[in-house]
């Protein structure tokens, strides 16, 4: 296909070249042209339909590079796709997308996963699945940049916060033992101190659980350190992996149904 543009066309994709905006939405084209809203979202539909422009969601467009030659779609970066999927609402690429940013993981993840105060659908845009988890404000925290390339940067949630998450939902993780391994791997550098606060912070009995357990199997904390998690406990038992059947022997100790053998963990050591 090869790709004729209008005037109109060529100036808003030269001026958002000249701004470095590889993503745009109908105002940034209103802001470009001086159109009105209608007459930005015909001129942005143009784009795409010249194959200039794909459309990410309604009103949030993204350049074709011209280096794609006739490509007629493209999608950026997943993870400022997930920004712009956001919009103005806070969020961060959390669970298993931030281990894989943390390299936490070994297996890459066909799936970006991110928080967000605001509600969004899963959804596929340009071959990549996008999955946006709801938190409060109040759950807004443990933040870290992530910077994309030298412009641009994305907020993920950091090491300590990631395992927290994780351990919350492992199911969006490969599971238990896949966050066990997470934790190994990046077991010199996690603050454990940091990972109680923040677990405390959450406020959920299943991390508390999970998280003191393997801290206490791997050696990575001491008793100080896990004194204020085994202060939270209550009387209810929870499964270590939520994703495997109610099986296993109980352990008083962490409030915990081990689900999973000890000796699968133990394998995390050599991996």
């Amino acid at each position: 296909m090869t790709k004729t543009v209008g005037f109109r066309v060529a100036q808003l994709i030269t001026e958002l070249h000249e701004r470095q905006r590889t993503t745009f939405t109908v105002a940034d084209v209103a802001d470009v042209t001086g159109l009105g809203e209608y007459a930005s979202r015909s001129l942005a539909y143009r784009a795409v339909r010249r194959g200039v422009a794909t459309r990410l969601k309604s009103g949030v467009y993204c350049l074709v590079p011209f280096e794609l030659g006739r490509a007629t779609e493209h999608v950026d970066s997943p993870y400022i796709i997930a920004r712009e999927l956001a919009g103005e609402a806070p969020y961060f690429i959390s669970h298993g997308s931030a281990m894989e940013l943390h390299r936490m993981v070994t297996q890459p993840s066909l799936t970006l996963t991110f928080s967000c105060t605001r509600r969004i659908r899963s959804r596929r845009v340009g071959g990549y699945g996008f999955r946006c988890l709801h938190v409060t404000e109040a759950h807004v925290f443990g933040l870290a940049k992530y910077w994309v390339d030298k412009a641009r940067f994305v907020m993920v949630s950091d090491p300590e916060r990631t395992v927290v998450d994780a351990l919350r939902h492992p199911e969006f993780c490969g599971g238990i033992t896949e966050v066990a391994k997470g934790m190994w791997m990046r077991r010199d550098g996690l603050d454990c101190e940091r990972l109680v606060e923040y677990a405390l912070r959450l406020g959920a009995g299943s991390v508390i659980r999970r998280l003191g357990y393997l801290l206490e199997f791997f050696g990575m904390a001491d008793d100080v350190v896990l004194r204020p998690l085994r202060e939270q406990l209550t009387a209810t038992y929870q499964r270590l992996d939520p994703m495997l059947p109610n099986e296993g022997p109980s352990l008083a100790r962490w409030r915990l149904q081990l689900n999973v053998e000890a000796e699968e963990l133990d394998m995390v050591r050599s991996s």
